[in-house]
């Protein structure tokens, strides 16, 4: 895990590395060619290795994720399915460079996300496709049914799947999210998840789209890790205005920081 941090006795930062679903499905095999899996390298006191998270394409040379997720050298793979497997379809591409929020917060994990520019654009076809963001007034109705997709952790305890896996998860009021973290922000954040369902996103589908109504409105963020229900997802239409400003061309190096810890 990249991150997992004790904030308070009710808060508790989310399984960085991008990962499953529990209690879900596995998807139809290039279904959902907007996906991007993550592969990060990572280093610390015990040496490198990789860990992964999810994202998605946006445009041909950009993808979203999640802020938390992303540490000095990240590869995206596109048009992934079983992700152990050398799939004609994929397409692997380095990050060029990136841009955190400028406001973005490692211990509270608000304003979660980051935008990835790619050093080269993607090959868009049948198994790489964009997907669409939401306007800024845009907003997801109580009730509403939305998907995730990932690869990782299938249960609690650890089990894993190659291939990629999706869960149907509806969206809350604030209310279930309010009451479990304290840091909880309704204007940039959603509440989501399906309470004595069995479902959820767990470690670590981190950086994953929750698409709604075929719109990518949410990344996965973080939750409670003794527990499936509820989970907090970054609100893409809030953050809509802040990545027209740098999808139009402003990648300002000042911003792109990359975060060391």
């Amino acid at each position: 895990m990249l991150l997992l941090l004790l904030i308070s006795s009710a808060f508790v930062l989310p399984w960085a590395g991008a990962g499953e679903i529990i209690g879900g499905k596995v998807v139809v095999p290039h279904s959902r060619p907007y996906m991007a899996y993550l592969k990060i390298k990572v280093t610390n006191k015990t040496g490198t290795f990789h860990s992964y998270c999810g994202g998605f394409l946006i445009q041909p040379d950009a993808v979203l994720s999640a802020a938390h997720c992303v540490r000095v050298e990240v590869t995206v793979i596109l048009g992934a399915h079983n992700i152990h497997d050398e799939e004609e379809s994929q397409q692997w591409i380095s990050v060029r460079d990136w841009v955190f929020h400028p406001d973005y917060c490692p211990v509270t994990l608000h304003n979660d996300i980051v935008l990835m520019k790619l050093k080269k654009k993607a090959k868009i076809n049948k198994n790489v496709k964009l997907i669409s963001l939401p306007s800024s007034n845009e907003r997801v109705r109580t009730g509403t049914k939305c998907e995730v997709a990932g690869w990782g952790w299938t249960s609690l305890y650890g089990s894993k799947t190659d291939v990629m896996r999706e869960v149907e998860l509806k969206v809350q009021n604030d209310k279930p999210c309010q009451k479990v973290f304290r840091r909880y922000q309704r204007r940039s954040m959603m509440c989501v998840g399906d309470q004595n369902s069995g479902k959820s996103t767990y470690k670590g589908d981190s950086g994953g789209p929750l698409v709604c109504n075929q719109k990518a409105h949410g990344i996965v963020s973080h939750g409670l890790e003794s527990r499936l229900f509820p989970k907090v997802f970054t609100m893409a239409s809030y953050f809509e205005p802040w990545i027209r400003q740098h999808l139009l061309g402003n990648w300002m190096q000042t911003l792109s920081v990359r975060m060391r810890r």
